[in-house]
């Protein structure tokens, strides 16, 4: 402890021998210190508040028809985007900052500037954002605060809605395109129709149920023919079990035969012709049975000569029977060409069995395509319709409504720098500098401030030591430098003490 007072003592007494040089260093380095301190800029500060009221009652009313922006993102990602490059720039632009630059240097070094002194804070929990501005022209940074906020207004308004143009953009496409191969769909089935309308069901029944129908229309058929042979060969055992009246000496005509036969068919005929056309095969059966008889009672007549008995063979209900007897041929004709026509459309639709499940599987595929397409461009047009209405809210202001709290205005009095502790930390600095220096110098010019400091560097023994004897005039001039500096150092801290005043009372 006592050599470490020791040292102290000679520190102090080191510091003292070279007083006048700590002095001189602390008037330099306070006035140097407090002229730059003076001549540093203000430093203005604009500061702007704005709420950002996100809850509108659009989005219960419009939830489901539309995809809902998420605004609350949209604000956040916007206020960190604020500070890019574009929108410093164009806040350079709205406050004319790039007229001054006249090369890109100093384009960039404005850029580089008014980025790291933009700042913008916000708070998640009530949407309230801060943008601040410092400069040194109070002017400028009301009008950079102002631009910054108005930026940050339209940029929070247009939202995505240019994202929402191209998805209404790529939407059209797809629709396009989905267009092409539902009307390519549409023609493919058509052509399918055309070129297999044989093999196609119609009105709601299938190949399956036609080629029973047939069977069932060709089964009615034979059976119709085989009661009509049954009954004919009935009518002809009647004929041939009815006695001739040729025994009584009479002989039956043979013209009236005929002309019953013809007007039973033309009877016929004629309730033929109500029902079906001139090809139906039944009416081409009676009309062929006719041109025969006619034939026949021709041939009758030529061969029959003068000896005609009309009353030979004659028998009404003979007769009777006969003419039954030729409907029952007309009728079991007509039956066989039914029968006829049956069969063959019965063994072209079977003979068309492979085909039709492949006409049908194709039909069935291009009507899937079909429906899948339909389905899709349908959902495509409301897909597009939704993406222009959520567009629409992205960049409507209903979605969000922005207050101004504080707006932003010119500042009056600086808020920095602190000139009084700047000034106070001078004064500190040329303290420090000047016992520094001297101490600094007392180390590097050592002396002997007693007869111990030498007995312990040297390490001989001191016999004795010789006190400076002051004279008067050396006492008064000793006393004078003690003023002198004593003066010296008050003078210094009035100095600081006025200049401290000066700046306090600026603010």
């Amino acid at each position: 402890m006592e050599e470490l007072i020791t040292q102290l003592l000679s520190s102090v007494r080191g510091i003292w021998k070279y007083r006048w040089l700590a002095v001189a260093l602390m008037w330099v380095v306070g006035i140097a210190g407090w002229t730059r301190v003076a001549t540093l800029p203000d430093d203005f500060q604009s500061t702007a508040r704005v709420f950002v009221d996100t809850q509108s009652i659009l989005k219960p009313l419009l939830s489901g028809m539309a995809t809902m922006p998420n605004v609350e993102q949209q604000v956040a990602i916007m206020s960190r985007t604020l500070l890019s490059r574009p929108n410093v720039e164009r806040v350079m632009r709205m406050v004319d900052l790039d007229v001054r630059a006249t090369t890109p240097r100093q384009h960039e070094q404005q850029v580089e500037q008014l980025t790291a002194k933009l700042k913008i804070s916000g708070t998640s929990t009530y949407d309230i954002y801060t943008i601040s501005y410092n400069h040194n022209n109070p002017k400028l940074v009301c009008d950079v605060v102002q631009s910054l906020l108005t930026i940050f207004v339209e940029g929070s308004f247009k939202g995505k809605k240019g994202d929402s143009q191209k998805a209404v953009q790529f939407i059209d496409e797809q629709i396009k395109s989905v267009e092409q191969k539902l009307v390519a769909t549409e023609n493919a089935v058509k052509e399918c129709k055309m070129r297999n309308s044989a093999l196609l069901p119609r009105q709601g029944v299938d190949y399956g149920a036609q080629l029973a129908v047939a069977a069932d229309a060709l089964n009615t058929a034979r059976l119709e023919l085989a009661e009509a042979q049954q009954s004919r060969r009935a009518i002809k055992a009647q004929v041939s079990g009815e006695a001739p009246l040729s025994a009584l000496g009479l002989r039956a005509p043979v013209n009236p035969e005929i002309d019953a036969r013809l007007a039973a068919v033309n009877s016929n005929l004629d309730n033929l012709r109500m029902q079906y056309t001139e090809r139906h095969p039944d009416i081409v059966a009676a009309r062929r049975l006719i041109a025969q008889l006619e034939a026949r009672r021709i041939d009758e007549a030529r061969h029959r000569g003068a000896d005609f008995d009309p009353g030979r063979n004659y028998s009404p209900m003979l007769q009777q029977l006969k003419v039954a007897l030729t409907e029952a041929d007309a009728k079991v004709a007509a039956i066989k060409v039914r029968v006829d026509e049956y069969a063959a459309r019965h063994e072209r639709l079977r003979a068309q069995s492979n085909a039709v499940p492949e006409v049908e599987s194709q039909l069935a595929q291009l009507n899937r395509d079909y429906l899948i397409n339909k389905d899709t461009y349908e959902k495509l047009i409301g897909r597009r319709e939704a993406a222009k209405l959520s567009g629409e809210l992205t960049s409507t202001t209903e979605m969000m409504t922005f207050k101004i709290i504080d707006p932003p205005t010119m500042p009056v009095a600086p808020i920095g720098p602190n000139r009084p502790l700047l000034h106070s930390a001078v004064l500190l600095a040329a303290l420090a500098v000047g016992i520094a220096a001297a101490w600094f110098i007392s180390q590097a010019r050592p002396t002997f401030d007693g007869p111990g400091t030498m007995r312990q560097v040297t390490g001989l023994n001191v016999l004795g030591t010789v006190q400076m004897n002051w004279t008067a005039a050396e006492t008064v001039k000793r006393r004078r430098a003690q003023v002198a500096l004593a003066l010296a150092f008050l003078s210094l801290l009035l100095c600081y003490a006025a200049i401290l005043a000066s700046s306090l009372l600026r603010l």
